[in-house]
């Protein structure tokens, strides 16, 4: 017999094991518990009725946090022409370039955690898939770090963009 708090006897007492709960009322039952002494988590299962052996039914993409991941974003802007990079810097990159930054990153300087590029610079940040591809920093245009819009896209990722 496993030995069970007070505190989660007491909750459990509010959720039906066998019930399917929609989302608002789960999320209010949850917000009713107790609070612990330590960081809580909570795990959500849903149901998509999606078949993951057909390539058309596959589930991706992003979403934006409204608060954030908890942790600062830094994004680097692979672009050509000054005035993309002056708008990249002032959006939050960390940093911004075309062939100057190339050579960085070639050079070993991974302080990055997203890689934004250009359309127009693709093909030789193409060039970099072996050193970006496996971290997966690999700008790309299914994950939306492929774009003409820096501005906005910048601003996506530092405020909890995934």
């Amino acid at each position: 017999m496993k030995f069970r708090s007070r505190r989660y006897v007491e909750s459990s007492k509010a959720v039906e094991k066998s019930k399917e709960y929609e989302i608002k009322e789960a999320v209010s039952i949850v917000k009713a518990f107790k609070k612990a002494q330590f960081d809580e988590a909570v795990d959500i299962v849903m149901k998509l009725g999606v078949d993951p052996k057909h390539s058309d039914q596959l589930v991706r993409g992003s979403f934006s946090l409204p608060k954030g991941i908890g942790k600062e974003v830094r994004v680097v802007v692979f672009t050509s022409g000054d005035d993309k990079v002056e708008m990249a810097l002032k959006a939050g990159a960390v940093e911004a370039g075309g062939d100057d930054l190339l050579k960085k990153v070639e050079g070993g300087w991974m302080d990055f955690d997203v890689a934004i590029s250009t359309p127009d610079m693709m093909g030789k940040v193409g060039k970099l898939g072996r050193v970006l591809g496996p971290q997966g920093k690999m700008p790309s245009p299914k994950s939306g770090t492929v774009t003409n819009d820096i501005l906005n896209t910048v601003k996506e990722f530092n405020e909890g963009k995934i």
